[in-house]
């Protein structure tokens, strides 16, 4: 995450792409989410292990959801101002691949951490699952905007396809906030 973080972010800053540095700052939510979920996870006590809930779980919930707003945020503001002042993103052969790679690592990570929010019962675990289900439609979608600029030259599908992202974002998000309101009404 730290490598997709570094490259996603240059090449995406490089080539002025809104979609490459939304995927960028994603892996910079997943970072932290994925933080915040372990970290949550160290902490539970024996009477969590028994399917009870703490403050602390509805927290690092909201904290995912959170994050992804944030990234909701960046999104419709760069691309706005991408397509108001018709910022033309340059090709990047290194997003190209990175994308192309994350779509790999991403599908099987996601799966994995799926499984194991499911063997836990942890709702933040599940959030943080979501996060890469986000990245794995950033890079699909990152992919076709910067193929769709590299290939044909149609600069505006770049920070079209970020403004696509939004409503799988929203989504996820909604989802990581609604089990954090969950766990409160359950206590």
């Amino acid at each position: 995450m730290c490598v997709e973080l570094g490259v996603a972010l240059g090449a995406g800053i490089m080539a002025r792409s809104v979609a490459l540095t939304a995927f960028g700052i994603d892996s910079g939510i997943e970072l932290f989410t994925a933080a915040v979920v372990l970290r949550r996870l160290l902490q539970r006590t024996a009477s969590e292990e028994r399917g009870e809930r703490t403050a602390g779980e509805r927290r690092a919930s909201r904290l995912v959801g959170y994050g992804l707003y944030a990234l909701i945020v960046y999104i419709v503001v760069s691309a706005g101002a991408s397509l108001a002042l018709q910022l033309r993103p340059e090709a990047s052969p290194a997003g190209l691949v990175l994308t192309v790679l994350a779509l790999a690592v991403m599908a099987v990570l996601w799966k994995w951490r799926l499984g194991l929010a499911d063997r836990l019962g942890s709702p933040a675990l599940r959030g943080d699952a979501a996060c890469s289900l986000v990245c794995l439609y950033l890079a699909g979608t990152t992919l076709a905007g910067l193929l769709l600029n590299q290939l044909f030259g149609l600069w505006w599908a770049d920070p079209i396809a970020g403004l696509v992202l939004v409503w799988w974002i929203r989504g996820e998000a909604n989802e990581a906030l609604e089990a954090g309101a969950i766990l409160r009404t359950h206590q």
